[in-house]
């Protein structure tokens, strides 16, 4: 059905890299999340009211915010696919994870209202009355939940949409949480102990891990995430397959929205190189990284001595030495030059952030190990650090 949904709302809805697309991916999401929560919200209230059950009056307005959270994912799609304009040079694309952690408050707030109420409950129950109408709609309600659980994350993979597949996370707790409510009324009409205050808890409990689970993946991007490992692979592969480039560094990516990324890195090439036809590959490097990831690039050319046998020597040498201190290490930007009396090596090391010494204690270190092994040489060091795994 996901398939037959795309063909008819979703104009040229193999394009998934195109922002306008992305944005009529939401809309369709965000309006089928509106019609089917408002269904099942009226018919949960009905089941609610009929049988006085707190778990599952609680359970439609649990619904009824479901319907709210998509009209806001409805407009943060919209809002996020606005073009680029003099305030905003980047694009509106974060607007989505915004649109996303709001949607998370709601549902947070709305674990934290259940919890109360079913607290009361415990402490003030009250019979519950069992009707083959309530299991039947709350029976349509698990099956509506998860056929919404299966279609946003169709769609989340489709279009790589974090927003969305909080959404599908949210559909199928509430699968689980119908079902506890649905267990619990069965059990009252059965053993005539009330646990209904009880699932309402455990249903709180629920819709309160999804709304968490939904902010982290909300607020991650927003903060800065290590971009995707695999992501960072295909790219460096597509650059080094270019044979004039014989290495890169600094590469960092940015995320200003899903589908809108930029990046920057330092390529190698050897120092004799012709300058124009240098900056020709680099250029299309550059087009060619866009049109395979999507990903606005600027690259910046690094010249590097690789005929001079000692210093490819050498080189080799410092970065054996760097990697004893840690695996991890790397060095790049590598340069000597000789004076009377000692000689400078000039290199920049790279280390992960999370890298347990200071940058100048580092620095010491390799210096260390290099006078060590020759007192003549002198270490000049720049200490990086790596935006990428």
């Amino acid at each position: 059905m996901t398939e037959q949904l795309l063909r008819r709302f979703v104009r040229d809805y193999e394009k998934v890299q195109d922002a306008q697309v992305r944005e009529r991916y939401g809309m369709l999401s965000g309006g089928v999340g509106i019609f089917l929560n408002l269904l099942l919200s009226a018919g949960k209230f009905f089941a609610g009211v009929l049988t006085g059950s707190i778990s599952i009056t609680a359970d439609a307005f649990n619904n009824l915010s479901d319907a709210g959270s998509s009209v806001v994912t409805l407009v943060g799609f919209r809002l996020a696919g606005q073009k680029a304009d003099d305030d905003h040079p980047f694009g509106h694309g974060r607007i989505e994870y915004l649109a996303g952690l709001l949607v998370s408050m709601l549902i947070l707030l709305v674990g934290v209202e259940l919890g109360k109420s079913s607290i009361e409950k415990i402490l003030h129950p009250e019979p519950v009355v069992f009707s083959a109408v309530s299991a039947g709609i709350l029976l349509c309600s698990i099956a509506v939940k998860l056929w919404m659980c299966f279609f946003n994350r169709n769609l989340s993979r489709r279009i790589g949409s974090a927003a969305m597949a909080a959404t599908a996370m949210d559909s199928l707790s509430d699968v689980v949480a119908t079902s506890a409510v649905l267990l619990g009324a069965v059990v009252g009409a059965l053993t005539g102990v009330s646990i209904d205050g009880w699932v309402g808890v455990l249903v709180a409990l629920f819709i309160l891990r999804a709304g968490w689970e939904a902010a982290k993946d909300t607020i991650d991007p927003l903060l800065g995430q290590t971009p995707d490992r695999d992501l960072v692979r295909e790219i460096e592969q597509t650059i080094l397959a270019h044979p004039e480039v014989v290495g890169i560094h600094d590469l960092i990516i940015h995320d200003y929205g899903p589908g809108r990324s930029m990046m920057s890195f330092h390529a190698e090439v050897p120092m004799n190189a012709d300058i124009m036809e240098a900056h020709d590959v680099i250029d299309h490097i550059e087009r060619e990284l866009k049109e395979k990831f999507g990903i606005e690039t600027s690259a910046h050319m690094d010249p590097i001595a690789t005929e001079d046998e000692g210093v490819n020597r050498t080189r080799l040498w410092v970065a054996q030495q760097v990697k004893e201190l840690d695996e991890r290490l790397t060095i790049h930007d590598f340069r000597m030059t000789a004076g009377p009396h000692h000689t400078n090596l000039i290199f920049d090391v790279v280390a992960p952030h999370n890298f347990p010494m200071e940058d100048e204690a580092l620095a010491a270190a390799i210096q260390q190990r290099i006078q060590a092994h020759d007192p003549h040489c002198y270490a000049v060091i720049q200490v990086d650090h790596a935006y990428v795994e």
